[in-house]
């Protein structure tokens, strides 16, 4: 399932910085928009993977289900 998300790129010097404010703590840089991008993408990922380990933890064990 794909999900978008608003990327925000602002220009810091010679980087590019990307955060996404609807994940806190989604952040990624890069010398170009397109690697600040990748990046970001990158780190959302890696959040929502740890907050969805994080909620199966948190569940009784009968009623949580690994796919």
């Amino acid at each position: 399932m794909a999900s978008e998300f608003t990327a925000i790129i602002e220009r810091d010097g010679d980087w590019y910085i990307a955060y996404c404010a609807e994940i806190p703590g989604a952040n990624g840089q890069g010398r170009s928009k397109e690697e600040a991008v990748q990046s970001l993408a990158d780190a959302i990922k890696l959040v929502l993977e740890d907050r969805r380990e994080d909620a199966i933890r948190a569940c009784p064990p009968m009623r949580c289900r690994k796919p």
